[in-house]
């Protein structure tokens, strides 16, 4: 097949047979990756609805024990593991389940569990759901749990147990605070202890190893928050009135 040229020749340059070769080997090798990647990215399973339930999945269990219920109640999440032994491997929530003794919620329990478990399955990104559950307060008053930590609702600390598992399994990152918030936050404290000139008894309440009159900070929600130096200041996450 011939090409007419159609233009004025400036320059050429003799192409033997050997670069003919290795210029057709190489748009050939192009070719095949190309071919190769998409096949490859097809491979990574993701979550969703049509992923079928496995015969066994990893689980974890969270107890839970509000002033609410003379019985406590427990939380397992189950995880199913998505690309085993490639590095896609990743671990995602797949089921929950909320069993207790008592039977007073038993109703609206086994509602939220159904409706969070086929949340789950959808796939995408779920961790909205631990946020908006504990947006739930109940008109009748929340309640501290353990470690001064103040949960508006039922509904919450199971929220609360959510995140707390999603952290566990990376789908949440830790918001910890960083080494010179912590140093701050260890000052501060070192400050305050050397500032109390009793022991008042030793006289705690429901904030566990903060200060009995310490108030509720409304970031970490802790029972935590004292007056230093003429300023507000969280012992539990370190903000600060004055920044």
């Amino acid at each position: 097949m011939s090409n007419k040229i159609g233009k004025k020749i400036v320059g050429y340059d003799v192409v033997s047979k050997k670069d003919e070769s290795i210029s057709t080997g190489t748009i050939a090798a192009e070719e095949t990756v190309a071919s190769e990647l998409p096949s490859q990215t097809a491979s990574i399973v993701q979550m969703h609805e049509r992923v079928e339930r496995p015969e066994m999945l990893l689980g974890s269990t969270y107890k839970i024990k509000t002033p609410l219920s003379d019985h406590a109640l427990y939380v397992t999440i189950n995880d199913i593991v998505l690309n085993p032994g490639t590095p896609y491997e990743k671990r995602r929530p797949f089921e929950i389940f909320i069993n207790s003794k008592n039977m007073d919620h038993f109703q609206w329990i086994v509602a939220l569990t159904r409706i969070v478990s086929a949340v789950f399955r959808k796939g995408g990104d779920v961790t909205f759901l631990a946020e908006e559950l504990r947006s739930v307060f109940d008109p009748q008053g929340g309640y501290f749990k353990r470690g001064g930590k103040y949960m508006p609702s039922l509904v919450a600390e199971i929220g609360d147990a959510i995140e707390a598992h999603m952290r566990f399994i990376g789908m949440i990152k830790d918001d910890t605070p960083d080494e010179h918030r912590q140093k701050l936050i260890d000052d501060k404290r070192r400050e305050y202890d050397n500032r109390q000139v009793a022991d008042k008894e030793g006289q705690t309440d429901e904030a566990g190893d903060f200060p009995s009159e310490a108030r509720l900070c409304i970031k970490c929600k802790t029972k935590a928050v004292i007056m230093m130096d003429g300023c507000l200041t969280c012992l539990n996450c370190g903000d600060s009135k004055c920044g």
